[in-house]
């Protein structure tokens, strides 16, 4: 039997190699591949997926609260963690008139502040579009001594459905800014300082703190103050 040249040998073996060349081989860039290579219907569905995770991802928002709190515009130039530790730009509150206040867990004015702040929320939240931002403070006597979690599981006990931040100061140096600013923007008698828990400050739609109410006041005594702002 007649043997095959080497030329022809080496040319058949250059035809089998030619036929197994991929498309990866001959792609001019990674689109090219890509497109070229994933078939229209996983094509259609890899990108269905990408839309869907990027359009679900949160944005990041990092704690921001200016260098002087007292020169800020509104209080919607700061922000603040949660109880559950995630920060909150308090521009999320903008076009609404809130109460901003700070509490605690084991002080005379907590049952009847905790059950009327949660009765004002309940009914002018939907209807006027009142927001309540409390601020756990143990300042004061040490009566709001817990931890986050104890605090969640307090508030849970209250039924409160209002906006419920971490443990802060509310004077001192180390105050948080915000408190700084609402103290600067209302002063109460015998000095800015905040005297106890449940100070309540009445912001109105444009951000701006309208009114400072001490512990003393129950929170339905409120409403006639609230209805100048709705």
């Amino acid at each position: 039997m007649p043997r095959k040249s080497t030329a022809s040998k080496k040319k058949q073996s250059n035809e089998t190699e030619d036929a197994k060349i991929e498309p990866w081989q001959t792609a001019t860039s990674i689109y090219e591949f890509t497109v070229n290579n994933i078939k229209g219907e996983e094509l259609f569905h890899i990108a269905t997926t990408v839309l869907r995770v990027f359009s679900t991802v949160a944005p990041v928002v990092t704690m921001s609260n200016p260098e002087k709190p007292q020169d800020a515009k509104s209080i919607y130039e700061f922000s603040a963690k949660d109880i559950q530790g995630n920060v909150i730009s308090l521009e999320k509150y903008k076009d609404h008139v809130c109460i901003i206040v700070n509490v605690a867990s084991q002080c005379g004015y907590t049952k009847n502040n905790y059950a009327e702040l949660v009765d004002l929320y309940n009914e002018y939240a939907e209807t006027k579009g009142l927001r309540i931002l409390a601020f756990p403070c143990n300042q004061f006597a040490g009566q709001e001594p817990g931890t986050n979690e104890e605090i969640c599981q307090f508030v849970a006990s209250k039924n409160v459905k209002f906006d419920v931040f971490e443990k802060v100061n509310v004077n001192g140096n180390d105050a948080h800014p915000l408190w700084k600013y609402l103290k600067h923007k209302q002063g109460g008698t015998l000095g800015d300082f905040i005297k106890w828990n449940f100070t309540k400050f009445i912001i109105d739609k444009n951000g701006q703190p309208v009114e400072r109410h001490g512990p003393s006041t129950n929170p339905k005594d409120l409403v006639k103050s609230l209805e100048k702002y709705w």
